[in-house]
Order: structure tokens, then sequence, then C-alpha cells
């Protein structure tokens, strides 16, 4: 099985004024190829440097794909760049220039001089026309290994990834095989309790069991390679009914599922309606429930509503103001949710009505303190989804 490196190049990246999208994109689309990836970079606008990460990544894989920098500008070098990594020069393609200049026809403009770069590419190199964009696409192969350049704009980077280069790379690597990943979404456990309930099955080969923790959640993935998505599915099944069995409640959901979708299912399968009065979480819990609904036909009034108080509450006071706006909008579910800042630690109050009754919890967080809000988030949706 052929192993890949992605290689994104922009120095805005780099300087964090962009979120690089690009890569997780083309990682997803290689492992449903079939191709391992090993290594991602970024490297900024830098012709030398990406020449030398190129070079690297031509010692440990197959593949190598590169997003970005294929632009009309000076500091658009990936074209210079992979040329001065194989040893060859860029030429001119003609037949690139008139297939720019036929994009630029069809958008009603002129192109200027400068876009004639974007028809210079690494001599020797297989051009690919780009039918959404202006920049083409070229592969570069050097001693068995290949070296594919994609533009950064992601909507023309992510047609060309399905509908050429990984037509591409399985005629070219003979892929038949299939990785499929398949997600279990935790709450209400930390990284340490379910790895030390679960560390056995992180020792397996295939299909791989790895954890992926955030704030009041874990994602475990387990990850197969087979010949088809059916054998590959053969080998995720018994792997994921153990897992189930092992993590019980804490499983709330898998794959595409989100917290906030099944937190207000919980509350709409018992026929209740939900109210939130939040304090400290800049508003993320009543938009996160707000934006949960509007797609879910099944859940459509489930959330009538969320009132944001500035003051941050004591749990006997927060339970009044629960109550009293639950009464307000005549919801059955009253939620009250408030993150009390702290130098070493944070704490999360949370009040919970229902026609049942009512309870308290305190949940207590001691991590980095930007991260507090989304503990308290996650913390308050898992205490609904368990209605």
């Amino acid at each position: 099985m052929p192993s890949a490196e992605i290689i994104t190049i922009g120095t805005e990246i780099l300087l964090g004024e962009i979120v690089d999208t690009n890569a997780r994109y083309v990682a997803r689309q290689l492992r449903d190829a079939g191709i391992d990836v090993y290594r991602k970079t970024t490297v900024g606008d830098n012709a030398k440097r990406i020449a030398q990460a190129i070079q690297q990544s031509l010692e440990r894989c197959d593949i190598i794909i590169t997003t970005g920098g294929l632009g009309p500008t000076v500091d658009d070098p990936t074209r210079e760049a992979v040329a001065l990594a194989v040893g060859v020069e860029t030429e001119y393609r003609p037949e690139l220039w008139e297939q720019i200049q036929e994009r630029f026809k069809r958008a009603a403009r002129q192109p200027t001089e400068n876009n004639k770069r974007q028809a210079y590419i690494p001599k020797g190199a297989t051009a690919i026309e780009n039918p959404v964009g202006t920049a083409p696409v070229f592969i570069v192969e050097k001693d068995g290994h290949v070296i594919i350049s994609l533009p950064g704009v992601p909507r023309e980077m992510e047609h060309l990834m399905v509908e050429s280069i990984i037509p591409f790379l399985r005629q070219r690597f003979n892929i038949h095989s299939k990785i499929k990943a398949r997600v279990l979404r935790t709450a209400g456990a930390g990284e340490s309790a379910i790895d030390d309930l679960i560390g056995d099955l992180e020792e397996l080969s295939n299909p791989t069991v790895g954890l992926s923790a955030h704030s009041g959640q874990v994602d475990v993935r387990i990850t197969a390679k087979a010949e088809t998505e059916a054998a590959a599915d053969d080998l995720i099944r018994p792997v994921e009914t153990d897992l189930r069995k092992r993590l019980g409640h804490w499983i709330y959901g898998a794959d595409q599922d989100t917290l906030e979708a099944v937190a207000l299912e919980a509350v709409r399968r018992n026929g209740w309606s939900l109210a939130v009065v939040e304090a400290g979480l800049g508003g993320d819990l009543i938009r996160q429930l707000a934006s949960a609904q509007q797609p879910a036909p099944a859940t459509q009034g489930t959330f009538l509503g969320g009132q944001m108080i500035t003051e941050r509450p004591a749990p006997q006071e927060l339970a009044s103001l629960t109550e009293a706006y639950r009464q307000e909008l005549g919801a059955d579910v009253g939620l009250g949710v408030v993150l009390h800042p702290g130098h070493e630690k944070q704490d999360v109050y949370i009040t919970l009505i229902t026609p049942e009754g009512q309870q308290q919890y305190t949940r207590p967080y001691g991590g980095p303190p930007e991260y507090g809000t989304r503990w308290a988030l996650n913390s308050s949706l898992d205490v609904i989804r368990k209605l």
C-alpha cells in the first residue's frame, strides 16, 4: 500500500491568519482511497524551503501532495519549488495559457500578464486541466515517486482531488483496497478513564483503535484496511461491539452525530420542550442548541429559547433564575449553566429542572482556562442527553 505526505503552502497559514482545512480534506480522500498518510507539513511562501520539504518527503513516501502557491503572483512559488526539488527548470506550455485565457473569457474578464506565470510548470511534468479555476495542476514523477501540486482554493482543490487525482493514484499504484474509519463519540468520561478500559484494543493492528480528546468529549476512532468497504465493515463491527459494551452510556453517538443534536433528541423523545439560562459561556450553549434544531425537522419546537445573564449566580440562585425563565417560556425542562472562573480551576454549576424534579451538578474543570467554556457547554449537554 502506498504512503503519502501532504505539504500545505502559504505564509498566511504559518502566521495563523487562516486555518488549513485543505490538509484535512486531502487526508480524508487519501484515507478513503486506501493510501496511508504519514505526515502533514506547512511551509511558507519560500521556494527553497518548499523544495527542501519536498526532497525530505521523497525520502520517506511514495506520494507527495502540495496545496497552494499556484497563483499568478510573485509569492506563489510552488512551480519553481517543485522544479528545484527534482532538478529541472520550469517550461512554458502554450496550451495551458490557452486554457487560462479561456477561463477568463468565460468569466467576462481579461487576464493580466502575470497570469501567464501559471502556464509555466516543471519540465516534463504532466499537466491536468483545472475546469473550476485558472491555476493548472501538474504531476511530476521521479524515481517511482509522485509529486502532485494542487491549488490552495478549497473549491478547486476538492474538485480536482475527486475528479482527477484520486482516479490517477488508484490507477498509478494499482490500488484496490479501502481504508474506512468509524468514530464513536463519548461524553462524561476523560481520556485516561476510557484508555484504562480499552487500552488492549488500542494495540490492535487491523483495525486500529485510537483516541482523540476534546474538552468534555473523547472520540474513539476505529480504522480498518481491507480490499472492499464491506470487508472493512466486517473488521470494524466486532471491535465496535466490544467498545460499546465496555464504554456503555458514555457513548452518545457515532461519526457525524453531535452532542447538541443528541441532547435535543433526548428532550423531544420525552415529549418535552427546553429553555436555557447561561452565564459565563458567551451565548455558546444557546447558539449550539439553536443551530442543532434548525436542520432537524423532528426537533423543531423543542428548544424554545435561551437567556444570557451577566452575573454569575451561586447554585441556588441559578436554580431560581432557571425556574423563572422556564415558566416564562412555558417549557417543560429548564437548564441553567454558569461557569465560575478561577486561576487554577473553574467550576461549572448546572441546574436541571424537569417535570420529574430538580437536580444540581458541579463539574470542576482544571484544564487550560481558554477551554473552560467548551467544558461547561459539553458537560451541560451531557446532562440533557441522559434524560
